[in-house]
């Protein structure tokens, strides 16, 4: 089984230099594979993104969206970003390979496509769908919690949750450092973030994920 994700900028066109959050998403997703095999970012502002191990899948999803929380328009005075993004997670089988990750399919394609086009009617920017109905019902009712969290963050709490996902086990005062700021104020974006609440979601999903993998 994989995971894929599809996903949108909510708002991109907002920005005048698109490069602006489309660099630092290729420099991502360059990490987890190759295009357009293993991900396309296609239409401008869509993208989709094969994960091989599920249970990476809202790992990989959280730092897409702290990634992009995080960008701030040199422009802008507002503390938080002005774009945001939606993604959709399929949990299946891949039945066809093809050298455009676009044109392979499966159930986790058609699961990550059923679930996106439901994201707007259901009012959430991330989402599960998979072949285990129980799972999606408990880890979607946690990420619709987190999505009112998650959708407030500023800037300087979206860059801070990304620091601590992109570098597992990261003390305070390691990001403090990164940060050029005191401990003191770590701790206090660590709270504002619900640093502690994201990886406990994160950990609950690919828990229930790995008991449930063939």
């Amino acid at each position: 089984m994989i995971a894929v994700l599809k996903g949108d900028i909510v708002a991109s066109r907002k920005l005048a230099n698109q490069d602006l959050w489309l660099l630092p998403l290729k420099e991502l997703l360059e990490q987890w594979g190759s295009t357009p095999e293993d991900w396309e970012i296609v239409w401008g502002d869509f993208f989709q993104v094969q994960i091989s191990n599920p249970a990476d899948a809202l790992q990989k999803a959280f730092e897409i969206k702290t990634l992009i929380k995080s960008m701030k328009a040199a422009d802008s005075t507002a503390m938080t970003s002005i774009i945001d993004v939606r993604m959709a997670i399929g949990i299946g089988e891949k039945s066809y390979s093809a050298p455009r990750i676009s044109e392979s399919n499966g159930t986790a394609f058609i699961y990550s496509g059923e679930k996106f086009d439901l994201l707007k009617k259901e009012d959430i920017s991330i989402g599960v769908k998979s072949p285990w109905q129980a799972f999606d019902d408990d880890i979607n009712l946690h990420l619709r919690l987190a999505d009112t969290f998650m959708d407030r963050w500023t800037v300087s709490a979206a860059e801070l949750a990304k620091i601590v996902l992109q570098n597992p086990g990261v003390t305070q005062e390691e990001i403090g450092r990164r940060l050029g700021i005191k401990q003191s104020g770590v701790s206090g974006r660590w709270s504002r973030a619900y640093i502690d609440e994201i990886l406990k979601i994160e950990s609950a999903f690919r828990k229930k994920i790995e008991l449930l993998l063939p």
